[in-house]
């Protein structure tokens, strides 16, 4: 795979310029990311589990309900004949009853069938982070034309449906795999925890049913940045409390001539497997990416903010070293022993967390307000017809994720005037919610305790939706109020457009996106601005204006 070119930024703008050229899909170092952190490293001894896919996609949260389905019934899985590596979708067996789970949904990805999901949290405490993982040029050479199976999307899913461990959601997506095959992008891998341990699975592309996990202790940090394995022992066949994988795992690389086990005392995945990372440190002004650089974000969680608290995971998630534009939205789960199951919480952002509140969703939640579900911003052909008539009700409604993305590009075009204030009055939202949750907590309990199931769902469903709203509320203020200052100081800059010989056109006109030659990422980094990573509420002192909140 040909390497990431030279990136080169120009800060005044708050864009990275990354030349794309030649380049693979799955060698975009920008598909997603995920942290895990053991309970014996935590400040309160539960399991945290957090990060983000990036997808160019209109995002939006949705609690599934457990459902039963009938003998016979079917889900859809696979990909399409639009896909980088074409397929075709074919039908398998649905489960008889289907788990209630959390989940950040997303309208686009190279051919996918929306929805999408990278996974999030289910009634069981089962939390699960989907990232990319790219797999060797020799190895995709072997991908069937068309490819058949459930894609990333479909296994995090059914994970989500069927899965009351972690360990058990590795089994489910390893014995999907074996049965029906594996449509892939060019390589990805899953992070599931739960309340005990992690586990790291990576499905290779190639058309050869390769997978394998390994597991997490109480004692590790991982970063998935992207997913990677460690060295197998050759015997891990001995070991499944430890790892996990496909019965061809070695015996391929053996066939392949990619591997003597005669001459290696054990079995690297990355080495034999893996794609093309960076051989050189590589940081960019927006984050850094590859395995190069995973050991020294695995020792910051580990050395620098440990033991970690719930606020320290918020705010890595939020690091603005790797939030940005492309940061579809941010996920942290504190995975703990919980005295009813529906007080199990995956703290959201609904889109990128560098400029977006969190608001923990309660999986004992029926729903969210129409203002956080799906509307036709950055939705995959929502400009090809009028809107159904049946969805625009919805549509009328505010968009959440419209309204942080303008706060986004916003204080990322003036970050050192902005991203302070506006982080620190997110925060003090946050915390104050914080401070509250032991009280929602104990109200739901008392009234599960007294059989009053009912109410106490209603209870929860209604502190997520006025919370979500109030997190809507504080969003349009501050992009009021840092669109007014920008208009007074700087006036809105506008875009400077390409060549067009002959046309009477502004640049305003032309279309928004670049072409495959140039990616533009919007991003609030700057060096100089604060140390990496920072603490959660560290910028107490700041307000976007005067009046504070």
């Amino acid at each position: 795979m040909a390497p990431l070119s030279t990136a080169s930024a120009d800060l005044g703008q708050g864009h990275m310029q990354v030349a794309a050229k030649n380049r693979p899909l799955a060698d975009d170092g920008t598909k997603s990311i995920g942290f895990y952190v053991g309970k014996n490293l935590t400040e309160d001894g539960s399991v945290l589990l957090g990060g983000f896919g990036h997808e160019p996609s209109s995002h939006w949260l949705e609690i599934v309900p457990r459902q039963q389905f009938p003998d016979g019934a079917t889900t859809t899985v696979g990909v399409t004949g639009e896909a980088g590596y074409p397929g075709e979708l074919t039908e398998i067996p649905q489960a008889s009853e289907t788990n209630k789970y959390i989940a950040s949904n997303y309208s686009e990805w190279a051919g996918f069938p929306a929805p999408l999901s990278n996974g999030g949290l289910n009634e069981h405490g089962v939390a699960a982070r989907d990232i990319w993982s790219p797999s060797s040029q020799r190895l995709l050479a072997h991908t069937e034309t068309p490819q058949r199976g459930p894609n990333y999307s479909d296994l995090s899913r059914i994970a989500m449906e069927r899965a009351s461990t972690a360990r058990e959601a590795v089994e489910i997506v390893g014995g999907l795999i074996d049965e029906y095959g594996y449509s892939t992008y060019g390589g990805n891998s899953h992070l599931f925890a739960d309340k005990d341990e992690g586990w790291v699975l990576v499905n290779y592309g190639g058309s050869q049913g390769l997978w394998a996990a390994e597991r997490l202790g109480p004692n590790e940090t991982r970063v998935s940045f992207p997913g990677y394995l460690n060295p197998f022992p050759l015997d891990y066949q001995d070991h499944p409390d430890e790892y996990l994988a496909s019965d061809n795992f070695i015996d391929f690389a053996v066939e392949q001539g990619w591997f003597d086990p005669e001459r290696n005392d054990e079995f690297d995945p990355q080495e034999v497997y893996a794609g093309w990372q960076p051989n050189d440190r590589v940081v960019t002004p927006t984050h850094p990416w590859g395995n190069n650089v995973q050991g020294d974000l695995e020792r910051e969680l580990r050395e620098d903010l440990g033991p970690v608290s719930l606020e320290d995971m918020l705010a890595y998630v939020r690091d603005p070293r790797w939030s940005h534009d492309r940061s579809g939205y941010g996920h942290v789960a504190r995975l703990a022993d919980v005295e009813h199951a529906d007080l199990n919480a995956l703290w959201t952002a609904v889109t990128g967390a560098v400029t977006t509140p969190y608001v923990p969703i309660y999986i004992g939640a029926n729903d969210v307000p129409p203002e956080y579900k799906q509307h036709r911003y950055l939705t995959h052909d929502s400009a090809s017809t009028h809107i159904a008539a049946d969805y625009a009700p919805l549509e009328a409604t505010r968009y959440a994720t419209r309204t942080f993305k303008r706060l986004m590009y916003h204080t990322c075009e003036h970050p050192r005037v902005f991203l302070k204030p506006v982080t620190a009055d997110i925060e003090r939202f946050e915390r104050r919610l914080i401070r509250e949750q032991r009280r929602v907590e104990r109200q739901a309990l008392l009234r599960y305790q007294a059989g009053r199931d009912a109410e106490a769902r209603q209870g929860l469903t209604d502190y997520v939706n006025d919370r979500l709203l109030d997190a809507l509320d504080l969003g349009e203020d501050l992009v009021a109020d840092v669109e007014a200052q920008t208009r007074d100081r700087w006036g809105i800059r506008m875009p400077t457009g390409r060549d067009t010989p002959g046309e009477t056109y502004r640049p305003e006109s032309q279309s928004m996106n670049r072409d495959a030659v140039l990616t533009d990422i919007v991003f609030c980094f700057r060096e100089g601005i604060d140390d990496y990573p920072r603490e959660h509420g560290s910028y107490r002192g700041a307000t976007v204006t005067p009046r504070g909140r």
